[in-house]
């Protein structure tokens, strides 16, 4: 399986991910051996998706990584981010 994935920074900003084993990319997020996420854990896994075809999930990927995808994926998970400001 192939993942897209979407974690939530400790300054609540988004950070969208592919990977073909999830579990280890997201513990290696939360370990700080990720560059870009590094300085802004902890981190929390708010979303992901599985595919059978990697082009599949690079191209969710980098819909995602685009101004409406960003839209998008703030109002699927509204009902969280709601909770979080509380």
């Amino acid at each position: 399986m192939y993942y897209h994935y979407v974690l939530l920074l400790v300054n609540n900003k988004l950070y969208n991910g592919f990977s073909n084993d999830l579990k280890t990319r997201f513990t290696e997020h939360q370990d700080g051996k990720v560059k870009s996420t590094k300085n802004f854990r902890p981190v929390k896994l708010v979303y992901y998706e599985a595919f059978l075809n990697k082009k599949d999930a690079l191209r969710r990927e980098k819909y995602f990584k685009t101004d409406k995808g960003k839209k998008v994926i703030r109002i699927m998970l509204k009902e969280y981010f709601s909770e979080v400001k509380k």
